[in-house]
């Protein structure tokens, strides 16, 4: 067995664990599945960075490694980390809570599970509209492309909003040539 379907056959496992973990209602499985999944894509990065090499610096010799893995596995342990701490913190706040840490049902979450199939079928029909030229929320209005008119295309349009002119320069501002020579003072 070699090394690459080593790392590729562990990093399966840990997605698959990863994902078993966090379909469960406790949310200290949902904090393990996801540091699960957080690991196992570090290691699919690392997979990807292939065979390692020398630092990327200018002027090397020889195989130089791909510095993108590197950086996208930086990014990846810091967004572990920083959903970690408010997974934790949220379990931390159930725990105080109601003293578990697994999540309910809800009122909506029942009733959905006990809605029947001609329920069902009747939210399918009332979705359907049979119009499917409606391309505006705006209900038996004619629309059209919308046009950018100027004031020769219509007389009621008035186009005297002040605009950005240069400045004419002002005698102060001159530049100062041969002819304005000063003075030397003695």
């Amino acid at each position: 067995m070699d090394v690459s379907l080593t790392l590729i056959v562990i990093m399966a496992v840990l997605f698959a664990a990863g994902v078993y973990a966090m379909l469960e209602r406790s949310l200290t499985r949902v904090l393990i599945g996801f540091l699960l999944l957080g690991n196992a894509t570090n290691l699919l990065l690392l997979i990807v960075m292939g065979v390692p090499g020398s630092a990327p610096f200018y002027g090397a010799e020889g195989p130089v490694s791909d510095p993108l893995p590197q950086a996208l596995t930086l990014t990846a342990i810091v967004i572990t980390f920083a959903v970690s701490a408010f997974l934790l913190a949220l379990i931390y706040r159930s725990w105080q809570l109601g003293q578990a840490d697994t999540v309910e049902d809800d009122e909506v979450d029942i009733a959905l599970r006990e809605r029947t199939d001609a329920e069902e079928e009747l939210f399918d029909d009332e979705s359907e509209t049979g119009d499917d030229d409606a391309t505006t929320d705006f209900v038996d209005v004619v629309t059209s492309p919308i046009t950018v008119l100027n004031m020769r295309d219509h007389p009621s349009i008035r186009d005297d909003a002040p605009i950005d002119t240069p400045l004419a320069p002002r005698a102060s501002d001159a530049p100062r040539g041969a002819s304005d020579e000063r003075e030397p003072n003695a």
